[in-house]
């Protein structure tokens, strides 16, 4: 099997041609937003950091930021600073350029304020849209493919259809040799048994019982520390409606989207894989956050779930989104890719269901637009934050 894609200097695959206008800092988020909205071709990635940071929490950031400039879905960058930032707009269109790929950059400050570097980024951004037209598409076997599996809005119906169906497509682009991610560890809490039973070495499920155990110590520490005197929820209000009650459910049902593949690996936030296959990447349940990490881990394409629903995109890669609630899709028909919902009316087994979301993923890669993108969404952007347990088990260098 093989999908249509771009050839980056480095090596990679893309699947989208974007040239993406990253801001180093919050502060210059809004310019950045500006020459991407002045600019077709042009995407910006919004975040609320870069400034007033230290240690592991700024590693992470700046890690995060590359990444995503290296992303094989991105033909070229223009990075926006302000000009004072922690994070310094040189340190990331360096790191950027890595990779091969053009690299500009400008600061707000520099430029003389916001709307002289929106003129001036925006003639740079038109530039690299310019040349990153000219890149022809080529033919490339799965193994040039890795897709993040998440969900959110969760029901009753997500753990025994949708994610069970993103499982098998998961289970089909690993055996084809592609790779797959799941991350959102504090939503697999009490399924690391299970996780470790399937690890492809005793050291990856140490890695396994290890990174759901910081998870369950910040999960502590946040009701320690909450300040309502109360213990944190691990559920929404909108999974309970959804007929999820309980923690236990909502694991199991999660879990499922790493179908039955061995664990390769397990992976810090926003790393890249170093081998193919399937992977547990280090994030936290928060679904910007959570996509953001692993599409910076090199994912081209998003399977998201959702039983609720919910329209939610990410800036340079494609989600698509599947429901196992008929109901769900058929509201919310402007959002939603798949129903995998046709197994509870009988029209279709869970394997063909499954099937059908992997040949959803292939079309996607090959260019088909999902309903996301059409609609611009693009709120699945945020970088997520260090904390104590963090900087003291990443810190000792028992994680690379």
């Amino acid at each position: 099997m093989k999908f249509w894609g771009y050839q980056r200097p480095d090596g990679r695959v893309g699947v989208r041609n974007h040239v993406a206008v990253i801001p180093s800092t919050y502060c210059a988020v809004r310019v950045a937003r500006w020459i991407a909205e002045r600019v077709q071709g042009a995407v910006a990635l919004h975040h609320s950091v870069g400034c007033s940071q230290v240690g592991l929490d700024l590693e992470m950031t700046a890690r995060t930021l590359k990444n995503l400039g290296r992303h094989p879905n991105v033909a070229a960058v223009l990075v926006v600073g302000l000009g004072c930032e922690r994070l310094t707009p040189a340190e990331l269109a360096e790191g950027i350029a890595e990779s091969g790929k053009s690299v500009e950059m400008i600061t707000i400050q520099d430029c003389g304020g916001s709307l002289k570097a929106l003129e001036a980024g925006a003639s740079i951004a038109r530039k690299l849209v310019q040349h990153a037209a000219t890149l022809k598409k080529e033919q490339f076997g799965l193994e040039h493919l890795a897709v993040a599996t998440e969900c959110g809005g969760t029901d009753g119906l997500s753990g025994l259809l949708a994610n069970p169906a993103v499982g098998i497509a998961a289970d089909m682009l690993v055996a084809e040799g592609g790779t797959a991610m799941i991350s959102e560890i504090n939503e697999l809490l009490g399924t690391e048994h299970l996780m470790a039973a399937r690890a492809a070495s005793s050291e990856v499920a140490d890695r396994i019982r290890k990174v759901v155990a910081l998870s369950e110590a910040r999960l502590a520490w946040q009701s320690e520390n909450d300040r309502t005197g109360k213990r944190l929820a691990l559920i929404s209000t909108g999974n309970f409606d959804g007929g999820v009650s309980t923690v236990v459910e909502k694991a199991l049902g999660g879990y499922k989207k790493s179908g039955a593949s061995p664990f390769v690996d397990v992976l810090r936030y926003s790393d890249l894989p170093s081998k193919r296959g399937l992977h547990l990447m280090d994030t936290s349940g928060n679904d910007a956050e959570s996509t953001t990490g692993m599409v910076a881990g090199g994912c081209q394409v998003v399977l998201f779930t959702t039983g609720r629903g919910t329209p939610t995109g990410h800036p340079i890669a494609p989600v698509i989104k599947v429901t196992g609630n008929t109901q769900s899709y058929q509201k919310m028909f402007d959002n939603i890719d798949v129903n995998t919902g046709t197994v509870l009316d009988g029209t279709m087994t869970l394997r063909q269901a499954g099937e059908e979301v992997f040949r959803e993923v292939l079309a996607v890669a090959d260019g088909k637009l999902t309903k996301a993108e059409i609609l611009g969404h693009d709120e699945l952007m945020a970088v997520w934050r260090s904390w104590p347990e963090h900087e003291r088990a990443y810190g000792c260098g028992e994680w690379g």
